[in-house]
C-alpha cells in the first residue's frame, strides 16, 4: 500500500492519536508546575520527533542489519497497529501511564517514549521509509506536522477536554480506532500479498 504525504500524515495522526491521549496528557502533566507545562510539552514532542526521525533515516540499515524483509515489517507493523486500534476501541487510554503523573516531571518517559514515539509509530515511519525511500522529504514533513499537532493538543489538553467533554473525547478515540483497524488490516493483507506473489 503506497502512501502520499496526506495519507501518511493521516496514518501518523491515527497512530499517535493525540485527541484520544488527552486524558493521559492531563494525568502526566498534572504534577508539573503550571509555568513549566508548555516547556515540558514542547521538549517531549521534540524528543519524540528526534526518535522517529532517527528510526526513519536508519530504517533501511536496520532492516539489513536484522535481515528483515519489507514484507515481514509490513505484516508486523499491521499487527501492532491492529493491537493499538483494538485497545483504542475497547479500553480507555486514560488508565495507561496514569500513575506517572504526580511523582515527578516527565523526561522522555512516558510522554516522548512510548506515548508519542511508541512501537506503533516507530514501525509506521520505518515502513514508510523502507517502502518508499524516494519520498523521504515528504515523510519527514508528515512526521513533523503530525507531532506538531500532538504538541498543540498536549498544550491545550485541559481546555479541549472542558470544551468537548469526556464523552466526546472518548467517541473521537473510538472512531480513530475503527479507522486505524481498517488501515492495519490493509497493511497485513498487503504484506501477505507481496509475500505470496513475489518470486
Amino acid at each position: 500500500m503506497d502512501h502520499s504525504f496526506v495519507s501518511a500524515l493521516v496514518l501518523l495522526l491515527l497512530v499517535l492519536d493525540p485527541f484520544g491521549s488527552i486524558p493521559i496528557f492531563i494525568s502526566v502533566l498534572k504534577g508539573v508546575a503550571p509555568e513549566r507545562r508548555n516547556w515540558v510539552a514542547m521538549r517531549e514532542a521534540l524528543i519524540a520527533l528526534g526518535v522517529l526521525l532517527g528510526f526513519m533515516v536508519s530504517g533501511r540499515g536496520f532492516l539489513d542489519l536484522m535481515h528483515l524483509s519489507e514484507r515481514s515489517l509490513e505484516v508486523a507493523g499491521g499487527v501492532i497497529l491492529l493491537i493499538i486500534a483494538i485497545r483504542m476501541i475497547f479500553t480507555s487510554g486514560s488508565q495507561i501511564y496514569a500513575s506517572e503523573g504526580g511523582a515527578r516531571e516527565p523526561f522522555i518517559f512516558p510522554l516522548a517514549v512510548p506515548l508519542l514515539a511508541g512501537p506503533s509509530a516507530m514501525a509506521t515511519v520505518l515502513l514508510l521509509a523502507s517502502r518508499q525511500p524516494g519520498q523521504m522529504v515528504e515523510w519527514v514533513g508528515a512526521v513533523t506536522v503530525a507531532l506538531s499537532v500532538c504538541a498543540a493538543v498536549m498544550l491545550s489538553a485541559e481546555r479541549i477536554r472542558r470544551l468537548l467533554g469526556h464523552s466526546m473525547v472518548s467517541a473521537i478515540e473510538k472512531l480513530m480506532g475503527l479507522v486505524l483497524t481498517a488501515i492495519a488490516v490493509e497493511m497485513i493483507l498487503a504484506g501477505l500479498k507481496r509475500y505470496f506473489m513475489s518470486p
